[in-house]
């Protein structure tokens, strides 16, 4: 079991299931129950249950504050990018990243009339009932927009075909131990 720590400062956490947000004070009780890509699942009991913080809010756990994604390179992002950084989405509640558990149907990279580029995301969820669909969504477009050249996003949650187990790749399934 992970070591409690306290919160040195209040935060805003985004409760699971649910997707509610709620603000946890200074000194509130919590284990790190995930820490992936650069957010972290959290679990205080006083407050709720389990809660996602985000990575800008890491000094409220006593960690390290985890920047954005853009570089200064000058280099646009291309599919390769766009695949790596949806690699750091997690659901908060499943130790895998959104494209090994085969939550990603389709990206398409295109140019905007001015010349940037627009990401466009097909992605469903292990359950209809999920409460954190839009959070993981918004997520994950965040990051996408994070990368340099990139100037639209957009993630959509869609429901077809039905996601099930046998869409987790092969990675996925032994980082679940499933194979």
């Amino acid at each position: 079991m992970s070591e409690e720590i306290l919160l040195k400062r209040e935060v805003e956490g985004t409760a699971i299931p649910a997707g509610t947000k709620k603000k946890l004070p200074e000194g509130t009780a919590v284990v790190v129950t995930q820490d992936l890509g650069g957010t972290f699942t959290i679990h205080a009991t006083a407050e709720g249950g389990l809660f996602r913080i985000e990575g800008r809010d890491a000094d409220a756990l006593g960690r390290k504050v985890i920047e954005s994604q853009r570089t200064a390179s000058g280099k646009e992002a291309g599919e390769e990018e766009i695949w790596g950084v949806l690699k750091t989405c997690y659901d908060p509640e499943i130790p895998v990243n959104i494209v090994d558990l085969g939550l990603i149907y389709s990206m398409e990279l295109k140019t905007t009339d001015g010349g940037g580029k627009r990401v466009e995301v097909k992605m469903t969820l292990t359950a209809q009932g999920c409460g954190m669909g839009p959070s993981i969504a918004a997520d994950a477009r965040q990051k996408i927009l994070t990368l340099p050249g990139v100037q639209e996003a957009q993630v959509d949650v869609v429901w077809d075909p039905p996601w099930g187990p046998q869409m987790i790749t092969p990675d996925g399934r032994k980082k679940l131990g499933m194979d």
